[in-house]
């Protein structure tokens, strides 16, 4: 039996983009009891304004294993975790979704608790480190197609984001337009030193030739 087209399962595909990431604030000194030195929140939530908790039934955050209970699940909106801690390290982001059958989506982010700048003075201002992704559903069941496409609006209000991923889109334009261009010059600057070495050599072999025959 023939495979269906590319053209056809596409058109089958659901995108739903989403901003996961954390917020960490300077405590102003270091904790006796612990060390610990900020206080932090590790979170996802939709990039437009929709409840994700129509198709999504769980998420699982895993912190370091240093935490009590590394593994945390929450099981409605806002999905979000808040700890104090010292170090910055990598946490596991895992969606599980209310059909059964599709497959769980992972992303993994790295906690920040320090500013990489040394202008910018800890403690100031809370440190705010996202990233903007997609959630690709191919072939989804009849169940999350519906879910996937009549997720309702959060609130009423304006939706922002703390990062201006319009602004980071286009930026990111730019600066691809900016290495393609580069990488066209530097292209062109190459082929132009290889058909000089090429005229050179035809060179050396018609000299070559006039000195066999010569000799």
């Amino acid at each position: 039996m023939a495979s269906e087209p590319k053209a056809a399962k596409m058109s089958n595909l659901v995108i739903k983009p989403v901003v996961f990431g954390s917020v960490s604030r300077y405590l102003g000194k270091k904790r006796e009891e612990d060390g610990h030195t900020h206080s932090w929140t590790v979170y996802i939530k939709p990039y437009m304004n929709e409840d994700l908790s129509v198709f999504v039934k769980r998420v699982e955050f895993k912190l370091h294993d240093s935490y009590v209970n590394p593994r945390r699940m929450v099981n409605r909106p806002p999905y979000e975790i808040t700890e104090t801690g010292w170090g910055e390290f990598e946490i596991q982001i895992k969606l599980t979704f209310i059909d059964p059958q599709e497959k769980p989506v992972t992303f993994y982010h790295l906690l920040k608790l320090f500013f990489p700048a040394p202008d910018l003075i800890q403690g100031k201002k809370p440190l705010v480190w996202e990233h903007y992704d997609e959630m690709l559903f191919l072939e989804p069941s009849a169940m999350m197609v519906d879910a996937l496409r009549t997720a309702k609006a959060l609130s009423l209000g304006i939706h922002k984001h703390d990062t201006d991923f319009e602004a980071v889109k286009h930026q990111t334009h730019e600066d691809m337009m900016s290495t393609r261009r580069k990488v066209a010059e530097e292209t062109e600057r190459l082929r132009d030193t290889l058909k000089v070495k090429q005229a050179k050599l035809e060179q050396l072999k018609e000299e070559l030739n006039k000195y066999e025959v010569v000799t």
